[in-house]
């Protein structure tokens, strides 16, 4: 149950986050992309600081990761997810990981929206 608050509690705070970033710059298409950047430097700059120099806990960095930059943006998990697998080499399992992404995503989104008509 704490983990599941954790991440509640962190994601509440990522979508007002979100949110404010979208009504600053007018919920533009900048917006998500200032929001997926943004989300991507700053899961890298705690990736690094729980794997190098473990300074995060494993609730923190649940609260931080899955929580806050999950609700501000799954790009971020989408990209440290891709970097992990570079990391090790696997660049083919890479593209197909971002492949997949997209070829699947995207059109979901049109099944979806589809779906709903």
């Amino acid at each position: 149950m704490d983990r599941i608050l954790l991440v509640g509690c962190g994601g509440f705070v990522g979508a007002v986050l979100r949110y404010l970033v979208s009504v600053a710059l007018g919920t533009s298409l900048y917006a998500t992309l200032v929001v997926n950047v943004v989300g991507c430097l700053l899961i890298g700059f705690l990736g690094g600081l729980a794997e190098e120099r473990q300074y995060l806990s494993p609730q923190l960095r649940l609260f931080l990761f899955v929580g806050i930059l999950g609700g501000f943006t799954t790009f971020s998990s989408v990209a440290y997810e891709t970097a992990q697998i570079l990391r090790t080499g696997q660049v083919p399992a890479a593209l197909v990981h971002i492949g997949l992404q997209l070829l699947l995503g995207i059109p979901a989104v049109f099944v979806g929206y589809w779906a709903a008509r």
